[in-house]
């Protein structure tokens, strides 16, 4: 196993701090703002959807980018992960969460655009959201929730990343130890050397 993998680390890690870091930021900025500036519930569904419209391209690059270095990391780790104990549980959580993280960031994208339909003054929108109507209050509690599950569930994958590399590095001292240990035992003298020393 390579003991470095700095551009998939970098992927992984740079992708995952922007998924976090947005989610977190919209939910507490955006959301907030939105709330203090509309006037209304309308204005201030139409403000926030805004917001999270402009965000989702970029997030969902984020994403891309996180899950591409998430898997070239799981190749360059996988002799690790096959035999390091505790190593393939903690993989196992790591995939699980981030299919969870997916799967509310995708839910809230859709609640998201159902929302921002039903609150738009643009007539093309306003016929799209008749086709579908929805309870937009119940769809905006709803979108409230999934906005803080994502910065939960993606924090928890920050927590298990920096298992992974707390794991990784166990992993790479307990190597270096065992290959010092036998290279400095290659080099002390045996006991047929002593013999014929004395």
């Amino acid at each position: 196993m390579s003991e470095r993998n700095t551009f998939m680390r970098s992927l992984h890690d740079v992708g995952l701090a922007a998924w976090f870091g947005g989610s977190l930021m919209g939910a507490v900025g955006l959301n907030g703002a939105a709330e203090s500036e509309g006037a209304t519930r309308t204005a201030t569904a139409r403000i926030s959807s805004s917001g999270w419209a402009k965000w989702t391209p970029v997030n969902a690059a984020a994403i891309g980018i996180h899950l591409f270095g998430s898997g070239g990391m799981l190749a360059a780790d996988a002799p690790r992960v096959a035999t390091q104990q505790g190593a393939a549980a903690a993989t196992l959580a790591k995939t699980v969460v981030t299919g969870a993280a997916l799967a509310v960031t995708a839910y809230s994208r859709v609640l998201g655009k159902q929302v921002e339909l039903a609150s738009s003054d643009d007539p093309e929108d306003a016929e799209k959201a008749a086709k579908h109507p929805i309870d937009t209050e119940k769809a905006q509690r709803r979108l409230v929730y999934a906005q803080w599950a994502v910065p939960a569930l993606t924090g928890c994958l920050v927590v298990l990343s920096a298992l992974h590399g707390e794991q990784q590095r166990y992993a790479g001292q307990t190597q270096g130890m065992w290959q010092r240990a036998r290279s400095m035992t290659s080099h002390m003298p045996s006991a047929s050397d002593w013999r014929c020393a004395h």
